[in-house]
């Protein structure tokens, strides 16, 4: 089950912890990612792990494949979909790979709203 997370608390919980709560969100929006998507092979641990050793180029391919994997979650559950994996690459080569879990955090909170209300 993928639980709802508030946007504004998680960024400033990330700001407040000095980053100690963004990786927290970070791994856990990613394995968000992978339930919504019925796909197991994607691994928050490990893609942070991976950001850490390549001090953080995987970070940005990443941000590219969640966009990828977001797409598909939508529209496994029937919410309108945009692929947005080009915006979340552009945005983590600038360094605003926060901005990205703020929208990825946002659509998975539809999706687990989509599944709550169908349920």
């Amino acid at each position: 089950m993928i639980q709802q997370r508030n946007v504004a608390v998680a960024i400033l919980l990330s700001i407040v912890t000095c980053g100690i709560y963004g990786i927290y969100w970070f791994i856990v929006l990613s394995d968000d990612v992978g339930k919504a998507n019925n796909n197991p092979n994607i691994s928050g641990g490990v893609a942070f792990l991976l950001n850490l050793v390549t001090c953080g180029i995987y970070g940005m391919y990443w941000s590219y494949k969640l966009g990828k994997e977001m797409y598909e979650a939508n529209q496994k559950h029937g919410i309108a979909a945009k692929d947005n994996s080009v915006l979340y690459l552009i945005l983590a080569i600038f360094g605003f790979q926060i901005v990205n879990w703020a929208i990825i955090q946002s659509e998975l909170n539809k999706i687990a709203t989509n599944s709550t209300t169908q349920a």
